[in-house]
Parts: C-alpha cells; sequence; structure tokens
C-alpha cells in the first residue's frame, strides 16, 4: 500500500504543508494530547502551540454536512475569515480576511488561495473558488498576520486546501439534493498498489436557483497520480477539467428592491440575458524528496480558463470595454523549495525557495446586443510575469523559546498591447514594473505545558491587477502611476491546549499605505489610484471544547474595525462575526449539529451611505451512518436557515447603479446521501 509521503517543506513552501486533519499525537513536551500540527520535517513537528503566528487548521468533516457548490461551507466558523456566500453562481464566494480582499467586485482578491501546495492564486493576485472540486479537502488551513506577508503578492491572508492521498482501494458515490431543484452527484474512485495510487473524481451540479434567472450547471472531473519513486521520495501528477456552460446572473438588488422582495430579479438580467460561460483546466506535476535532515519540493503548473460573461448593459460607448467579456486566459508557474536541518545545528530550521510564474490575458470585448454579441469593444493582449526567492529561519535557542524570521523579495512585470485602436479609443499599450519586499519576525514562549504566548511583526504588499492598471484618467497606456499598497502588521497572541480545551485568543493592528482605491468610473473605463492610508485594528478568538464524551462545542468571535483615514468603514468589511457549534455524537454512527452563524452590519460603499444589516442564521443537521461488511452508507439531512430569515449574502462594493445587496437563501431543505465501498 502506498504510505504518502511526510515532506512538507516548512510553513513558507507551500502555505505550512498542513496535515491532513487535526493529528492526535503526543506532545514531548507534556501530557496533553489531541495536539493540531503543522507538519515541518518527517521527524520533527511545529506545532500550533508553538508557532508565533495565527494559523488554524480545521478538518472539513467538522464542518456541517452540505451540498458543497459553495467555499463558504468548508470555511464555517474560522477567525477573521468572512465568507459571504452570494447565492449567485455567476460569481464567485466572496472572501475577506482581517479586511484584506475587500474592495473585490468579483472573484477573490488580497487572499492567497492554494489547493495541495498549488496556487490557485494568479499572479497579479486574482482568485476564483469555482474551480476548486470541494468534495476531495479533507483539510483546511487559514494562517493570518505577519507570517502571511511572507507568502509574497496580495497575501493579506492564506487559505490553503489539502486533500489526502489514497490508502485503500475504494469507491465512494455521494448523491445530494436541495430545494430550487437543486441537484448534484459526487463520485470518487481511489485504487492503491504498493508504491503507487490512482484518484478519479468527478462531479455533475444543476440547479434553477433561488430567484429567476438563476439557474447554474457545472461538471468537474479530477485525475490524481502518485508514485513513489524511492522510499524518500513521490512524485504525484494532478489534472482537473471545470467546465460551466451555463451560469445565469440574476444581478443584485437595491436596497429598497431587497426589502420589498429579495427573491426577484431585476429586468435588466432579462433584457441583457446575462450570464456567463466558465471552462477551467489545470495540470501539475510535483516532485517530493524528503529525509531526516533535508528536503526539497518541485512543483510546476499550468492552466487555462476561457470565460465568456454578458453584462447587464449595451457597452456600446467606443471609449468603454463593451459589455460581452471573451477572456482566454494561461497561466504557468514553478516552484521550488529546500529546507535543511543541519545535524551539528539541531536547535534550527532553514528554508528557501524560489518561483517563477506568468499569466497570459487575450481579452475581447462586444456590444451586448440584447443578449447577443454585437461589435468590438476592446482588444489586447497582457501579460505579468512575477519572480520571487524567499528565505526562512526557525532558532529554538531554549526549549521554551521559538523564533521565527523571514525575508521574500518578488518583482512582478506588468504588459499590455492594445490592439483596438481607434480615434475614440486610443492606444491603451504600455508596461509597469514593481518590486517590492516582505518580511517577518516572530517570537514564541512557552509559559507551561498549556499555555503559550506570542508576538509578531512584519510588512506586506499588494500589487494592482492587470485589470486595475489598464486604464488612466489623461492620456493612453498602463496607469503606470498606479503602485502596490504596502502593509506594516503587529500580532500578539495567547493559545491554551489541554486534552478538553484549546483556544486562541489574537490581537492585531494592520496600517496600509497607498491602499489601491476607484478613482473614476466613466462610461465603464474605470481608473484606480493610490489614494487612501487604511487602518486595521481587531482581536480574534478561537476556542474547541470536549463537553462531555457525546458533546463538543466550537466557537470563534472576531472584531475587525477597519478603516480608512477619514474614519469611514471599509466597505464589505464587518466588524463583528461570531460563530457557536454543537454536536451531539453518542457513538461513531450518529452525529447532530446545531450552529447559529452571525455577522454584523456591512457598509456597501465608501461614502458609507448604505449598508447591509446584520443576521444570525441558524442551522440544523442530523448524519447517520450503517456498515454492512465493506459498505457504508452515510444519509444526511439539513435544514439551512431553520427560522428563514430574509438577508443580504453579500454585497458589491460602490456598485454605480445602486444595486448593492445579494440576497441570501432563505429556509432550505438539503439532503444527501453517500454510498462507500471497501473492495
Amino acid at each position: 500500500m502506498l504510505f504518502p509521503s511526510k515532506l512538507a517543506l516548512a510553513v513558507m513552501a507551500s502555505a505550512g504543508m498542513a496535515m491532513s486533519s487535526v493529528s492526535h499525537a503526543q506532545d514531548t513536551n507534556s501530557d496533553t494530547s489531541a495536539i493540531e500540527r503543522i507538519e515541518i520535517t518527517a521527524d520533527r513537528h511545529s506545532t500550533t502551540q508553538t508557532l508565533p503566528a495565527a494559523v488554524t487548521n480545521l478538518a472539513t468533516d467538522e464542518q456541517l454536512p452540505g451540498l458543497r457548490i459553495d467555499a463558504a461551507e468548508l470555511l464555517g466558523g474560522i477567525a477573521g475569515v468572512q465568507s459571504d456566500s452570494r447565492a449567485n453562481y455567476a460569481q464567485d464566494t466572496r472572501i475577506t480576511l482581517r479586511g484584506f480582499g475587500a474592495r473585490s467586485a468579483f472573484g477573490v482578491r488580497g487572499v492567497l488561495l492554494q489547493l495541495d501546495g498549488v496556487p490557485l492564486s494568479m499572479p497579479d493576485g486574482q482568485a476564483q473558488t469555482s474551480s476548486i472540486l470541494l468534495d476531495e479537502a479533507d483539510n483546511v488551513q487559514v494562517i493570518r498576520g505577519p507570517l502571511a506577508a511572507l507568502y509574497g503578492n496580495a497575501a493579506g491572508g492564506v487559505i490553503h486546501w489539502r486533500s489526502a492521498a489514497p490508502l485503500a482501494t475504494w469507491t465512494q458515490i455521494d448523491a445530494f439534493a436541495g430545494g430550487n431543484d437543486t441537484q448534484r452527484l459526487f463520485a470518487q474512485h481511489d485504487w492503491a498498489g504498493d508504491d503507487k495510487a490512482l484518484r478519479l473524481a468527478a462531479a455533475t451540479f444543476q440547479t434553477d436557483g433561488p430567484r429567476p434567472h438563476n439557474s447554474a450547471e457545472r461538471h468537474q472531473v479530477a485525475l490524481r497520480w502518485y508514485q513513489q519513486l524511492a522510499a524518500n521520495t513521490r512524485l504525484v501528477l494532478r489534472a482537473d477539467n471545470n467546465h460551466a456552460p451555463l451560469l445565469q446572473d440574476p444581478s443584485s438588488l437595491t436596497p429598497s428592491a431587497w426589502r420589498e422582495d429579495p427573491t426577484q430579479t431585476v429586468e435588466r438580467a432579462f433584457t441583457f440575458n446575462t450570464r456567463k460561460r466558465i471552462h477551467h483546466r489545470q495540470a501539475s506535476l510535483g516532485l517530493e524528496h524528503d529525509t531526516a535532515t533535508q528536503s526539497a519540493l518541485l512543483t510546476v503548473w499550468r492552466g487555462w480558463r476561457d470565460v465568456e460573461q454578458y453584462l447587464p448593459f449595451p457597452g456600446s460607448d467606443l471609449n468603454g470595454d463593451g459589455a460581452v467579456i471573451d477572456l482566454r486566459r494561461d497561466f504557468t508557474g514553478v516552484n521550488a523549495a529546500f529546507q535543511w536541518r543541519p545535524e551539528q545545528l539541531q536547535n534550527w530550521q532553514f528554508s528557501s525557495g524560489l518561483q517563477v510564474a506568468e499569466q497570459n490575458d487575450r481579452r475581447l470585448g462586444y456590444v451586448n446586443d440584447f443578449g447577443e454579441r454585437g461589435d468590438v469593444r476592446r482588444n489586447d493582449d497582457g501579460t505579468v510575469s512575477t519572480e520571487s526567492a524567499y528565505l526562512l529561519a526557525q532558532w529554538q535557542p531554549l526549549r521554551r523559546w521559538q523564533l521565527m524570521s523571514g525575508l521574500r523579495y518578488n518583482q512582478t512585470e506588468f504588459s499590455v498591447t492594445d490592439f483596438f485602436v481607434i480615434p475614440e479609443n486610443p492606444d491603451d499599450s504600455g508596461a509597469a514594473d514593481m518590486q517590492e519586499l516582505s518580511w517577518m519576525l516572530g517570537l514564541n514562549y512557552q509559559l507551561n505545558a498549556n499555555l503559550s504566548l506570542y508576538a509578531s511583526r512584519g510588512a506586506g504588499f499588494e500589487t494592482p491587477t492587470l485589470t486595475e492598471l489598464a486604464y488612466r484618467n489623461e492620456g493612453t497606456g498602463l496607469n503606470t502611476e498606479l503602485g502596490p499598497a504596502n502593509n506594516l502588521q503587529w500580532e500578539l497572541g495567547a493559545k491554551w491546549q489541554s486534552r478538553v480545551l484549546q483556544a486562541r485568543l489574537t490581537w492585531f493592528d494592520i496600517a496600509t499605505r497607498n491602499e489601491i482605491v476607484v478613482d473614476q468610473n466613466n462610461n465603464g473605463r474605470t481608473t484606480y489610484v493610490n489614494a487612501e492610508r487604511t487602518a486595521r485594528e481587531g482581536f480574534e478568538l478561537e476556542l474547541d471544547a470536549q463537553l462531555a464524551s457525546a458533546w463538543s462545542t466550537r466557537l470563534s468571535a472576531s472584531y475587525t474595525d477597519a478603516t480608512y483615514s477619514n474614519g469611514a468603514r471599509l466597505p464589505g468589511v464587518a466588524r463583528k462575526q461570531a460563530y457557536w457549534q454543537l454536536q451531539w455524537q453518542p457513538d461513531e454512527r450518529r452525529r447532530v449539529q446545531l450552529v447559529a452563524d452571525y455577522r454584523g452590519d456591512l457598509a456597501a460603499n465608501d461614502a458609507n451611505s448604505v449598508f447591509a444589516p446584520s443576521h444570525t442564521l441558524w442551522h440544523l443537521a442530523y448524519l447517520h451512518s450503517f456498515r454492512y461488511d465493506n459498505l457504508e452508507l452515510q444519509p444526511w439531512v439539513k435544514v439551512h436557515n431553520l427560522t428563514d430569515q430574509d438577508y443580504v449574502g453579500a454585497v458589491v462594493v460602490n456598485q454605480g447603479s445602486g444595486r448593492a445587496f445579494e440576497p441570501g437563501i432563505g429556509r432550505e431543505l438539503q439532503l444527501g446521501i453517500g454510498f462507500n465501498y471497501l473492495w
């Protein structure tokens, strides 16, 4: 049977290379168990208890069972993470972390996403969650603060999903159903040999959606090949094909329309037949080598993403971009990392690495002729390339003390060639080059077997995306005056670990200069400027407790005061969030979970003139397991939004037409059954 490699090139190498779930192993410094770990080497570990950083590892099976169509399902209850479900499948889950990513109108910015060590974020900082096969991940790791800044561009935080290599030959089939004629089917087959393993997974999903003109269809296929080349060397090949041929967009609502009827759809969505089609393909090859004193990792990836999107306006202005987006993107990258644990310096560990990545966007824009493609309004070719190098050192001078320090250099080059040049739309070709340095320094003190304290300091940055650099107010060409935003962070934390209780309390302070904000939005052409200073200050609490033999609870609370220099709140960022889960599990076959999820109000624009109200959602789920020899059946039922509360799932920041509210889903019954057969 294939033995999965324990290679993990420190926290920097690939977002911590977290173990697939909470590891129940004995801590060498105490009698406590159930230690949550970040795996560093094959024979030594750095636990979150002794790491000078805010890191959360969460097994995905600790979340409620669900349809697994929204990344927010795997992020519930993680402090500092705000994952807003749009209930609009033409738009990705809106994710912010300590206020980073708040300005994003679509997709994810300011937060680095990874899957099994392979970046999901593009070189310019954009990312999408729709390409992830959520069923496969069995662990999610979230890194905040100065340590996250070491991951380079747009790393206001890091979210890393991980899957486990096959250990046996078995087949899994899951069938799901929910309201609004929602249906989903997932199938996975794992085959494991002595030194090799294969995984093939596929999913298909369709729904009518909670509102008119809200239908969606998505098909996903994933292939994984694991080959043990030698005792200490493993090769992993991954290939994904995600095709969404139809994602209708019902558009967001004005506050008054939402209050009148949150299930309605704006007339423009029908008039211009707003919709999106996505085809995302990605392949990667990883080579891992691990010995007692050295570890190495080489990862190569390549991908293609085709998007066609129809927006709710004509876009006929000759100086605009059109209202039909036709984007063909290809991206590639190489990551090489090395870790050294010198035998002569038992208390030291060094990690270093290089990463090179490139993104090419071939973008065209057309007039939206009432749902049909009209005349061309944009035709350009853009390229983003990045090169970065990092060095991380960990030192344990005394048994109770641990010091961590790191440095990363990043260079990003942008270039755009404009092929749509007419008197009304002059040449927007141009180039820009940005060089940035990020760093962190952290110190942890183990006060006793249960309690540790830490402090860390660091600096990070975020470059503009290729889209944000495209135009300037006067003249033509790339907006070379737009530069990166830079942040300086403090973080203090306390961590408690015992047999029945894990708790973390974190305070953070983040000062950002040259914040990237919208400057002007005229006739479909948006320009950006470095204008504002922002401040983010707050605290995060996470608690996981075993109340009794059959009862456990998980709690998180976050307070994030994110403001501009004039005191206005950053739009899209909730000041207060809280999550509470109560679980009853009398045996391994039965589980009942009750969840309360609170999110405070959200400013929808920079002027703070529109706010989405706060809400508390209740969810209830029951899962039962039946076993017959080698066959396991797992039916489950969940009631989403138990009290049927009307709420705003997400806001569209600075929406010019006032349609800022994206309605959440009302009370919904969801059902599922899983079939697992061990061959």
